[in-house]
């Protein structure tokens, strides 16, 4: 198994920034529309309202990033050598516990060679 996908804090920053802005937008509005004396009463809702909507957009971008990242770096020749190794690894099927193959005609192998066949000289 590979080194796992990775986003870097510079891409989160650079996809984050229409986000960012629109956050930095609602904040500046929830506090220019509460009424003097009260700003704080007046627009803390507002604002942690938009910091968990910003919180949840911002984690599903990071995990949707990530996600892309494992999907790009995913090669299926390493599936294909993943799975040719498991194969090498497993006992063939059809083999008796001593490691050979079955075989239909009896434990010698050959037919007719058992006892009381009538077909060996004796």
């Amino acid at each position: 198994m590979g080194k796992k996908a990775q986003i870097s804090l510079s891409q989160l920053k650079k996809a984050a920034g229409p986000e960012v802005k629109r956050l930095l937008a609602e904040v500046a509005e929830a506090i220019n529309q509460a009424p003097d004396g009260a700003v704080i009463d007046g627009s803390e809702e507002a604002v942690r309202e938009a910091m968990a909507r910003f919180r949840e957009r911002i984690y599903e971008l990071g995990i949707q990033m990530r996600t892309d990242a494992a999907k790009a770096a995913f090669s299926p020749s390493d599936l294909f050598e993943e799975r040719e190794a498991s194969a090498e690894q497993r006992e063939p099927a059809g083999l008796a516990p001593d490691g050979q193959r079955d075989d239909p005609s009896g434990p010698s192998g050959v037919r007719g060679s058992g006892r009381g066949d009538g077909a060996s000289g004796g």
